[in-house]
């Protein structure tokens, strides 16, 4: 019966911080998509950086590395 009601405990724990009971992070859809948006971002930045921008590359690059990406991690 303890033994049930710890499972329990550990699931719910789980569902809440999103780590399994060996501590590996698990993502949903929501990470995977800020993730690949950031990626996106800081690629586009970098190309229009190749092209001369002297505005936009540098807050794509800003918006991927800063707020994109971290939010894809721990969101």
């Amino acid at each position: 019966m303890a033994k049930a009601a710890r499972n329990e405990s550990a699931r719910s724990t789980s569902a809440q911080t999103g780590k399994d009971s060996e501590g590996t992070i698990r993502f949903s859809m929501a990470n995977w998509i800020l993730l690949g948006a950031g990626l996106l971002t800081v690629v586009l930045g970098y190309v229009l950086l190749s092209g001369g921008s002297r505005v936009a590359a540098p807050l794509l690059l800003v918006l991927g590395y800063l707020v994109l990406i971290p939010l894809g991690i721990i969101r």
